[in-house]
Order: C-alpha cells, then structure tokens, then sequence
C-alpha cells in the first residue's frame, strides 16, 4: 500500500473526535458545551466516558497513524527546518495521546490532586508543542515553496489556537466554546496534513498546486 493512503486516517481521526465532542454531551446531563471544557466529557467521573471513548476511539490511532505517515513522507522534502516542524508534531500527537489516557482528568477532585496536576502539566507540553511545531512549519514552509499552502495553514491554526486562549481567559461565561477553537485547530490541521499526504504534496520532486492547475489548463487548451 502506498504510504500517502494513510492520510485518509487524519480525516477519520478528526471524525472520531468531532462524533466525540458532539455526541457525548447527551450522556452527560447538565452538561453545557458553552462553558463547561472538552476533557470534562473524558474525565474519570464523568457519566459520558463510556460513550466518549468509544466515540473517540479512532482518534488517537489515526491521528498517530496520520502524522508518522506525514513525518515518513516528508524525508523527500527540502527544508530541514520544515521536517523538524513536522516531527515536533508528531511529538506533540504521542503526549497527547499518552498523557491524557494516563492522566484523565477528574471532575469532583481537588486541584492539587496528582492526577490532575499530570493531567494539567500534560496540557501544558501539548500547547507549548503545538505551538512550536505550527511556527516551525511555517518557517519551513518558506524554505520549500511546494510546502508554502500546508505552511499558511499552520499559520492560521496557530491564529485559532491563540484566539482559543485569549478567549478562554477573557471570556470565562463562554469558557467552552473558546477552548474548542484551540482544541479543533490541531485535529483540522492533522487531517489537512492527511490530505496534503493524500494528494502526494510532500514528494521532493512534488508540483505546487498552482502549476499543477496551469497544466491542467494547458493541457485543456491543446
């Protein structure tokens, strides 16, 4: 099988996790998807974990599968900053994956509860990956003019995840749908990484998406 098919699994992996977010909260009632955070339908106590996992089950394995696939393919690229972007996010898909199934959150606990703190310290590696990674292959990107469209995307998910934080922190009666910008942000991106694995863009000798549409239309015109 070729390896760009495996970007199919970033696309399902931000399916799982939209079925997540969207479904778990009938399970939890009372729950409010407007003020109350995502890990809330995940954590240890929460009446919705049953459903959350299994409607999240996807998640973590396609996106791991996604952007190993994505960190394979882009050896053939030319920016070596551009490839350590991508392995900064490959990083920061294993901590996230790791450390919140290590460290759930729990609602009814105190806040210097060990878990808790793992589970807060885990969220702060995630941010300050995700960020690094998304600056990293931006700068890259500008190195390697086939990578400048994926580049410009990580550049606008690190807008949402910084209008994600600032929202969260300055708006606390919509403290739930700020922080689903910075959540969804990197899952979109993944799954753009996916797609962009998919239509073969990370190939060393690959074309922008712009010649390619000047050929085609070439082409047309003979």
């Amino acid at each position: 099988m070729k390896l760009k098919y495996l970007g199919i699994c970033g696309i399902l992996s931000l399916l799982s996790y939209t079925a997540m977010v969207v479904f778990s909260p009938l399970a939890y009632p009372g729950y409010n998807w407007i003020t109350a955070a995502v890990s809330e339908l995940t954590a240890v106590d929460a009446p919705s974990l049953g459903l959350a996992t299994q409607l999240n089950a996807l998640f973590g394995p396609c996106g791991i599968v996604c952007i190993s696939a994505v960190s394979v393919a882009c050896l053939n690229t030319k920016s070596k900053v551009f490839k350590v972007g991508i392995l900064l996010f490959l990083a920061m898909m294993w901590i996230t994956n790791v450390g919140y199934t290590m460290f759930p959150y729990i609602t009814d606990a105190e806040a210097n509860n060990i878990q808790n703190v793992m589970h807060l310290i885990v969220t702060v590696l995630v941010v300050l990956l995700s960020i690094a990674s998304l600056v990293t292959i931006f700068v890259g990107s500008r190195f390697d003019k086939s990578q400048k469209v994926i580049g410009i995307f990580a550049l606008v998910t690190l807008g949402f995840m910084m209008l994600g934080a600032i929202g969260t922190n300055a708006f606390k009666s919509v403290f739930g749908l700020f922080e689903r910008f910075s959540t969804f942000s990197v899952v979109v991106y993944n799954a753009c990484l996916g797609i962009w694995l998919l239509l073969g863009m990370f190939d060393g000798n690959n074309k922008t998406i712009k010649h390619i549409n000047e050929e085609k239309t070439y082409s047309n015109i003979l």
